[in-house]
């Protein structure tokens, strides 16, 4: 797979957010460029400055575990951007064989995985695939999630509901942290699953809809979604700070677990019985089935 604008995007990106300073270079005279240069990320990773050029230029083809390492330190990777780093270099080789791209396939959520997430009757949960759907949610998961459930149109996409609908700026009391993880969450999955067509189309589609998607994209910024805070405003039962795990399944299929929750005896668990009493009236409701499948 070409990736190279990609790769040059992603390596020119964290290079110009790394100062001398904070790597422990003299600095002399006036720069002309943001961040580190070419030759000092060079002599930092212990590599040639030709031969970084050609990594920066986006040919990852070859680059070993040592030199991706190496890039790591020099330009002071996270976790996340480590992951990603990685990701590109793998889609930069050899095309993956018929049963490496089964995770672009529509995965399927296990019956025992769907009993796990409605066994949890007071916590919101889901299930959530690498495109950021909302494949099974719990009771309190769809109360929580009321008003992108209200819209058939974000058809159960946390990542569509953020960038298309009014109602995301309140619900997400964090709107701009929120939308910077969506993305960068969404860009270490293209990178994973370059294959993946549904995955793309909807890149393709936040990025033709949403000036604010295309904005935070062109930042090359990377997520990686696992435990956390996030506050809520609630149409019925107001703002909610709960806390969040997300637990990848241990399989291929793409799929993982979002739980979440409050300390005992604090404002958000109050919050969160006033949603399962407000869901379990609104389950009752005439129609309430066809509205919580959207």
């Amino acid at each position: 797979m070409d990736n190279r604008d990609e790769v040059s995007a992603f390596l020119k990106s964290r290079r110009a957010k790394i100062t001398p300073e904070q790597a422990g270079l003299p600095v002399y005279g006036q720069r002309r460029v943001p961040g580190l240069r070419r030759g000092e990320v060079a002599m930092l990773a212990g590599v040639s400055v030709e031969y970084y050029t050609r990594l920066e230029r986006g040919n990852l083809t070859g680059a070993s575990d040592s030199v991706l390492d190496a890039l790591v330190q020099a330009l002071r990777l996270d976790e996340a951007e480590r992951s990603h780093l990685y990701a590109l270099a793998r889609a930069a080789g050899p095309a993956p064989k018929a049963r490496s791209r089964r995770k672009g396939a529509r995965a399927t959520v296990r019956p025992s995985v769907a009993r796990i997430v409605e066994g949890m009757p007071e916590l919101p949960a889901f299930v959530q695939n690498n495109r950021l759907d909302m494949l099974v949610a719990n009771p309190m998961g769809r109360a929580l999630y009321s008003e992108m459930y209200a819209e058939p149109a974000w058809a159960g996409n946390t990542a569509r509901f953020a960038f298309f609908s009014p109602a995301a700026r309140r619900f997400y009391a964090d709107y701009e942290r929120i939308t910077h993880s969506a993305v960068g969450a969404l860009r270490v999955e293209a990178a994973k699953n370059p294959y993946d067509q549904e995955l793309s189309n909807l890149i393709g589609e936040l990025s033709t809809r949403s000036d604010t998607f295309r904005r935070l994209w062109g930042t090359q910024d990377v997520h990686l979604f696992r435990e956390g805070t996030k506050r809520f405003h609630h149409p019925v039962v107001g703002e909610l700070i709960l806390d969040h795990e997300s637990m990848e399944l241990p399989d291929e299929s793409g799929l993982g677990i979002v739980v979440y929750s409050a300390p005992p005896g604090s404002p958000a668990a109050d919050a969160l019985k006033l949603l399962a009493s407000w869901a379990a009236t609104n389950a009752q409701a005439p129609g309430a089935d066809a509205e919580a499948t959207g």
